[in-house]
């Protein structure tokens, strides 16, 4: 026996069904991103090495599915999007209009262990605005992810949006004694905080921070659950990152949102190149990673060789969501395949039901029919189910003689007769019919 093929690790085959429900995600994704006002973009599946080494360091190199092209450029598969955005608007420079308001829902690429929620090939919703700084932007953003996420129908008590600071860890550290030098690794530790226990994060602490009263600081700064305790234990409050934190909070109250936002100092974000707000959803049951997450990134721009440009940003990966869509049985019905399914009651008729078939295509009447000709009526009806069809369409017999057409409603089993010239309007005026009227949207 042959050896059966599979698909390489960490990869997806999507068949018709699983399809229908990526659909389904990607569907609100877009539904979410035009609400709000952005626009959709998109960049190459790869890029040159350099645009991902130029913001992370040569270390990315390890987690990229990187390779030579034919001519001996160092080229990568994309593992997120942002860079991609960055280059894309510092060459657009001031031709782009500001705000840009960007969403885009690509397929990207990451070499690392596949965990519950991680694969080495998935999907991401990114949406961003450059051009705006301050709270406004932060909040207009999260509560953007907050609606996307109330779209598939989950509530304040399936998920949360924990909220902190860069700026402000940054301003807190510096004010206890932290050197500068120290900030980036104190950042990837502190990222890994939750992941290790405290046993292995104490010991790693005092790697980086030599001076023991200093590490007490820090973890009584992470012990806070509040601002107001930041306030109480990090000496000097009249910080302008506290400030903005407090105002991005009212702001999301603005939206009626505050049941959903948390503040947590935890929240650090792996990337290096957050300046400010991050952020991260997570489900209140905490039996998934993080649904989405992003931050502020003021600096990436000009990184690529655009002006300074403040820019705020979250990615959502499809397969966490899918898996707490999944949890949460919230799962879109197989939608049909066609809506109406022709029905040849006569043989040698094929000419006639094509002819119809044409008719119903031409007025964006999604249809199919047995490609087989003079098959019974039986096997025609099994074909009808198995295309999940809204509407048998039989032609022919004694209805024909008299112009006109038996219509069936398979969800229901009604029946009736429609004037055989006048079939598509009557499947359009009368049953809201088309290719307008998707079906995911159609009832």
């Amino acid at each position: 026996m042959a050896n059966s093929v599979q698909g390489p690790k960490g990869t997806r085959d999507f068949y018709p069904q699983e399809m229908a429900f990526q659909q389904y995600i990607f569907d609100a994704w877009h539904a979410a991103c035009r609400k709000w006002g952005f626009e959709q973009y998109e960049g190459p599946m790869f890029e040159h090495l350099e645009v991902y080494t130029q913001k992370s360091g040569g270390e990315i190199e390890k987690q990229l599915y990187a390779f030579e092209d034919k001519a001996g450029r160092k080229i990568a598969l994309r593992p997120e999007l942002t860079p991609t955005l960055a280059r894309m608007v510092a060459a657009g420079g001031t031709n782009l209009k500001r705000p840009v308001r960007w969403y885009s829902i690509s397929r990207l690429f990451r070499y690392e262990k596949m965990q519950k929620g991680r694969l080495r090939e998935f999907i991401q919703l990114n949406m961003d605005i450059l051009g705006m700084d301050g709270a406004a932007a932060d909040a207009e953003l999260i509560a953007a992810s907050i609606d996307m996420m109330k779209t598939f129908g989950f509530t304040h008590e399936d998920f949360k949006v924990r909220i902190s600071s860069r700026m402000l860890l940054e301003e807190l550290f510096l004010q206890i004694g932290v050197d500068r030098d120290q900030l980036k690794p104190l950042y990837a530790l502190l990222d890994k905080k939750n992941k290790i226990g405290n046993e292995a994060f104490t010991g790693e602490l005092s790697g980086i921070i030599t001076d023991s009263e200093i590490c007490v600081k820090i973890t009584d700064l992470f012990n806070c659950k509040t601002i107001a305790e930041i306030e109480k234990t990090g000496g000097n409050t009249d910080l302008n990152s506290l400030n903005q934190l407090k105002k991005l909070f009212s702001l999301l109250g603005d939206y009626g949102f505050s049941d959903y936002a948390v503040f947590d100092i935890g929240i650090v974000r792996g990337l290096a190149y957050y300046t400010g707000t991050v952020f991260e959803l997570f489900d209140v049951k905490g039996d998934l990673r993080a649904i989405a997450g992003g931050g502020r990134y003021d600096n990436l721009v000009k990184l690529y060789g655009g002006p300074q440009t403040p820019a705020v940003g979250f990615a959502a990966g499809d397969v966490v969501l899918a898996e707490l869509l999944k949890s949460k049985k919230i799962t879109p019905p197989y939608p049909p395949r066609s809506d109406v399914f022709i029905i040849s009651i006569d043989e040698g008729a094929y000419e006639s039901t094509i002819r119809t078939a044409r008719i119903l295509r031409e007025n964006n009447i999604s249809c199919e029919f047995s490609l087989k000709e003079n098959q019974n009526i039986g096997k025609q009806l099994k074909l009808a189910n198995d295309a999940r069809s809204r509407f048998a369409l039989f032609i022919g017999g004694d209805e024909a003689k008299q112009g006109k057409m038996r219509l069936k409603n398979l969800v229901d089993g009604k029946e009736e007769l429609v004037e055989a010239d006048e079939i598509a309007s009557a499947l359009i005026l009368v049953h809201g019919i088309n290719l307008h009227c998707t079906a995911r949207s159609c009832t």
